[in-house]
């Protein structure tokens, strides 16, 4: 597919505190054409003809009313994460868009730093680790 047949992306940034991480960037701009809010507000007219998603990574960019007015051709918001309560779901669906999350993304390594966790305090690791190396 050409760049311009691509559907656009909006997204916060690429890389940087708050951005999306640069692999995971790489992977997108395989299937959509990814715009930066910083590109979108620059040139808002033009911009928002094109996207047709918004990536949410780090609870960014913020859902708001304003946001879902500018983008006419708007059709999912993808969350990166398990919960949707930081969008307010009844106002986003007020504008015929859909939202999708990833409930199951974290319980595999959820339970691995829980069973971490059991397993150092049956065992008083972190106890023996003073003990053993004073000052750390």
């Amino acid at each position: 597919m050409a760049e311009e047949e691509l559907p656009g992306v909006l997204i916060l940034d690429i890389g940087g505190t708050h951005g999306v991480l640069e692999n995971i960037a790489a992977l997108l701009k395989k299937y959509f054409l990814l715009i930066t809010m910083k590109e979108f507000l620059e040139n808002k007219k033009e911009m928002s003809k094109k996207i047709q998603s918004v990536f949410v990574f780090d609870c960014r960019p913020t859902i708001d009313q304003e946001l879902l007015e500018s983008l006419p051709n708007l059709k999912v918001i993808g969350n990166c994460g398990v919960g949707v309560d930081h969008v307010d779901l009844k106002m986003i669906s007020n504008f015929g868009v859909k939202v999708t999350n990833t409930p199951h993304a974290v319980a595999d390594p959820t339970a691995d730093i829980g069973m971490a966790l059991m397993l150092a305090s049956a065992r008083r690791l972190v106890e023996g680790n003073v003990l053993n190396f004073p000052g750390s």
